[in-house]
């Protein structure tokens, strides 16, 4: 684990193989390590022969933590990414976002100084348009006193793993309410890289991938079979279809 001491932020990250890089950006509440190395997915890109930058998004593990709204917008955590690739010397790159973290790619990708090649939006459809339900829940149950004071289902299940990851629970409760900015349609329908959306079928917080997939001209849908939003992200049909898709 390195410290990239950006203009920013202080981002933790980590950079390892050698080869066309991708940039991994994990999920609301998550971790690089939690996203992307405990489901085996560093492990899988450097078989695969390729460099690999992880990070921890803004509050999240490792990287520099705030407790304000304003300092949680997508546009910021796009910078963010952006200027850890500068950082690093990189000037052009795959990216991979898992839910939050495709919010980030998509706002990377709209970018019309953008550096990306391929893009891979996962476990987020077309909820990054018309929204995905209320999430004031969430932001509410990071800040109550214990798991047992949290009584809605979805509020829980991040309540739960907030407290598994060990987070700063005031920064996600802050960064939950400010990420949620919608796109439009138009915004979407501006990129014009390839663009693989992968979500999970039984995932009921992403909204649709095919509405989301049909904005874009060179997009396509990966379904995750019997996967909901938390257990999708290691699956094995994921995978290897982002694999296949950073090699065609």
């Amino acid at each position: 684990m390195s410290i990239a001491k950006l203009p920013s932020a202080e981002i933790s990250y980590l950079d390892e193989g050698e080869g066309e890089v991708i940039l991994l950006v994990h999920g609301f509440g998550s971790t690089k390590d939690v996203n992307w190395v405990n489901t085996g997915w560093l492990k899988l890109l450097l078989a695969s022969g390729y460099r690999v930058i992880a990070m921890d998004n803004r509050g999240h593990g490792d990287s520099q933590k705030f407790h304000g709204l304003e300092d949680y917008s997508l546009e910021k955590m796009a910078e963010d990414c952006a200027n850890l690739l500068q950082f690093l010397n990189i000037d052009h790159c795959h990216i991979m976002g898992y839910s939050m973290g495709a919010r980030i790619c998509s706002k990377m990708a709209m970018r019309s100084d953008n550096n990306i090649d391929k893009v891979i939006l996962a476990g987020n459809g077309y909820g990054m348009i018309d929204g995905a339900g209320d999430w004031t829940p969430v932001r509410d149950a990071l800040l109550a006193p214990s798991l047992s004071d949290v009584t809605d289902e979805r509020a829980r299940r991040f309540r739960a793993f907030a407290d598994q990851t060990k987070s700063d629970r005031k920064a996600l409760a802050a960064c939950v309410m400010s990420v949620r900015e919608l796109f439009s349609e138009a915004q979407f329908k501006s990129i014009k890289n390839k663009v693989l959306v992968a979500i999970g079928t039984q995932d009921d917080i992403a909204g649709s991938a095919s509405k989301l997939v049909d904005l874009m001209e060179n997009a396509k849908y990966l379904p995750i079979p019997n996967r909901d939003h938390m257990r999708a992200v290691g699956d094995k049909v994921f995978m290897q279809g982002v694999i296949e898709f950073l090699e065609d």
